[in-house]
């Protein structure tokens, strides 16, 4: 495996360079005319070249791209001469992380938007034959706790393929906001995907902003969203978070939470768990049933995002209704009426074809064999999992959460948890030790997860995700070790490509002036206080 951000100079393998210019043409065939299409948007902008297609077979100075037999899916393989440049891909994923790579090869200035004068669009002799380690390199995007708006979610996605990340885990609906339109429920985007005011900082005292924040994805949105990130080979995995995180829902139809109508609820203004969850009654589940119906009508994915995380079980063991449920289906602990819950969309989402996918708290009952676990807290659900028969994406908060600080710096805005640095997510390794062949081939790969309590603009979310998603993009798709002071230089080489774009990383100095939150209280932890909390939290699926 070549590595993910590659510096030119180390490629090599050849005399020459291919030159871009006015006679060059792409040939391929029909069946990649997505691809070529795209290549041209990419190149056009920045060189001014027309770039014209050429019919199959023609001959002089050319991109060349096509499918080859003997690679596998995502496979490719770039050979660069003075005269020509063959890209053949497994299939057309293949050839669209080949064009990456492509891109890469060019001057950083080839990802500008407007002619780049001065640049010279040379390409240097290589031969690449890469394939990605793993099948699912994703990353999770929590547009519930503060909105962003379509054109940036696209702008997200773009960045994904530019690092060839190909799932994106949309995490739709929280307490603080419902965020996809339902025909059928039409409250849950009138009242459920609005705030009265966001809480500022962190802490029981933090005070609230005063501001009304909201937004939500029509229909046609989401089509659009999940069109563009096809046409990107990205898989779009939609997240209906339940039977917690769902005080939004319960604010729009009274009747899904404990007490109905004589508990109301508005719209959540706090971070962190909150108490109010879902009443387990079977119009509940009905409830639900028809909003994953509409949710798998408009995304094609085979996995259906549930949730299942940090759902507090006192409501329920102080509801008079609901111990009466449980001792109705022979029930002697709360946990298993979460369990019957998660059951019970399971066989709903499995008869459609599709497969649930939720947090590693779902691993505290029993699941159908085709769930997919995302082991969050620690590696200890992807352990459980896998010894299971589960398939699992690792993404443990000490790894891959993307909104925790960069640094001990104080500076840091809104400092949240432990400090995660490029080197640390660089790191990251999705298969756990002490798992056996067949339990190693359950792990799907891995992803980053982006949380946005204090992410409340796409400029936070440039801060707090680049570089450290670059690196991690590098770990879910190279093989053996790595070794990050190899990486440092071509990380910083990719960073001119992330200036062209326009992406406000966070600097190796630290946060810009403008990048800082004086005076807004974060919630810091040490590595070791947060060892303590994950491993006193997962004790009950522990192997």
């Amino acid at each position: 495996m070549i590595s993910l951000l590659p510096a030119p100079d180390s490629l090599v393998t050849g005399t020459g360079v291919f030159v871009l210019d006015a006679s060059t043409r792409i040939v391929a065939p029909d069946t990649l005319s997505g691809t070529v299409a795209w290549l041209q948007q990419a190149l056009r902008p920045a060189t001014g070249l027309p770039l014209r297609e050429a019919e199959a077979g023609s001959s002089g100075h050319a991109v060349v791209l096509g499918l080859a037999t003997d690679l596998r899916p995502s496979e490719y393989r770039l050979e660069v001469d003075a005269d020509t440049v063959v890209l053949q891909g497994g299939d057309e994923a293949g050839v669209f992380h080949g064009v990456q790579t492509l891109l890469q090869l060019l001057p950083a200035a080839v990802y500008r938007k407007a002619p780049a004068p001065g640049a010279a669009w040379e390409i240097p002799a290589v031969t690449i034959v890469d394939a990605p380690r793993f099948g699912w390199r994703g990353a999770m995007l929590d547009v519930a706790r503060h909105f962003l708006p379509k054109h940036d979610v696209l702008r997200f996605i773009d960045l994904m393929a530019m690092h060839k990340l190909n799932v994106l885990h949309w995490h739709l609906t929280e307490d603080q906001g419902w965020r996809i339109e339902i025909t059928r429920y039409p409250r849950l985007t009138e009242v459920a995907s609005w705030r009265k005011e966001s809480q500022l900082g962190a802490g029981a005292d933090a005070p609230g902003d005063g501001r009304p924040h909201g937004g939500f994805y029509t229909q046609d949105d989401i089509r659009e969203v999940v069109a563009y990130a096809a046409a990107r080979h990205i898989d779009v995995v939609p997240e209906i978070d339940v039977p917690g995180h769902s005080q939004a829902a319960i604010a729009a139809y009274p009747f899904l939470g404990i007490g109905g109508e004589a508990h109301p609820l508005e719209v959540g203004t706090r971070w962190g768990i909150i108490y109010d969850v879902l009443a387990m009654e079977e119009s509940t589940v009905e409830f639900y049933r028809n909003v994953f119906d509409e949710v798998m009508d408009l995304f094609p994915s085979t996995y259906i995002g549930v949730g299942g995380d940090e759902c507090p079980r006192d409501a329920w063991h102080d509801d008079p209704r609901t111990q009466e449920i449980m001792r109705e289906r022979g029930f002697t602990d709360e946990a298993e009426l979460q369990t019957w819950f998660i059951q019970r969309l399971d066989e709903h989402i499995t008869a459609r074809g599709r497969r649930i996918y939720g947090w590693d708290e779902i691993l505290e009952g029993e699941i159908s064999a085709s769930a997919t676990v995302a082991s969050w807290r620690g590696m200890t659900g992807a352990i459980t999992a896998a010894r299971r028969g589960h398939d699992v994406v690792s993404c443990p908060d000490d790894q891959v959460y993307l909104d925790y600080r960069q640094s001990l710096d104080p500076e840091e805005p809104i400092p949240v948890s432990i400090p995660l640095t490029v080197e640390d997510v660089y790191a990251f390794e999705p298969v756990p030790e002490g798992l056996d062949e067949e339990e190693r081939a359950h792990i799907l790969g891995g992803q980053g997860n982006i949380w946005t309590e204090y992410m409340d603009s796409p400029r936070t979310i440039d801060y707090l995700v680049f570089p450290r998603l670059s690196a991690l993009a590098e770990a879910v798709w190279t093989s053996g070790e790595r070794d990050f002071a190899e990486f440092e230089p071509r990380l910083e080489k990719h960073l001119e490509r992330l200036d062209a774009v326009g992406v406000e990383y966070r600097r190796s100095s630290g946060p810009l002036p403008w990048q800082k939150r004086p005076g807004v209280p974060g919630r810091p932890a040490t590595h070791e206080e947060r060892a303590a909390y994950i491993a006193e939290i997962v004790q009950n699926i522990a192997s």
